[in-house]
């Protein structure tokens, strides 16, 4: 019998984004446990393992996606690391975020980078 959807989910989860993305989900378990099964078993289980894109294709657009959303860090924080960790270099990672500039404006990028920022000093990047 095959994997179930979670534990694809949970294995692509820890692929991407490693320790940060299980505390993403143990934070939920008090107050949204299913939010947090939905997050696995949807976004990584169904959507990241999909074939057409490589997991650094993905975790550009999701940080283009989350800097044009705004009011996102928590989630760049995590998904600047999930891009690192699959490969997506420092000046990558900056390079999506300037792209953003003509489409979302300077301060979410501007926010973006800030993040960018602190992730890269907590790795010993900067």
């Amino acid at each position: 019998m095959g994997k179930s959807r979670y534990e694809t989910g949970f294995e692509k989860l820890s692929e991407v984004d490693g320790e940060q993305g299980n505390k993403v989900v143990q934070s939920l378990k008090d107050i949204a446990p299913d939010l947090g099964k939905f997050i696995i078993e949807f976004a990584f289980g169904d959507i990241y393992t999909r074939p057409v894109l490589d997991l650094k294709q993905r975790e550009c657009i999701t940080l283009s996606s989350l800097v044009s959303l705004g009011g996102t860090e928590n989630q760049l924080r995590v998904h600047i690391n999930g891009a690192l960790n699959v490969g997506v270099a420092p000046k990558e990672v900056a390079e999506v975020f300037i792209q953003c500039i003509p489409y979302v404006g300077f301060p979410r990028v501007l926010n973006a980078v800030a993040v960018a920022k602190e992730v890269f000093k907590d790795r010993s990047i900067i």
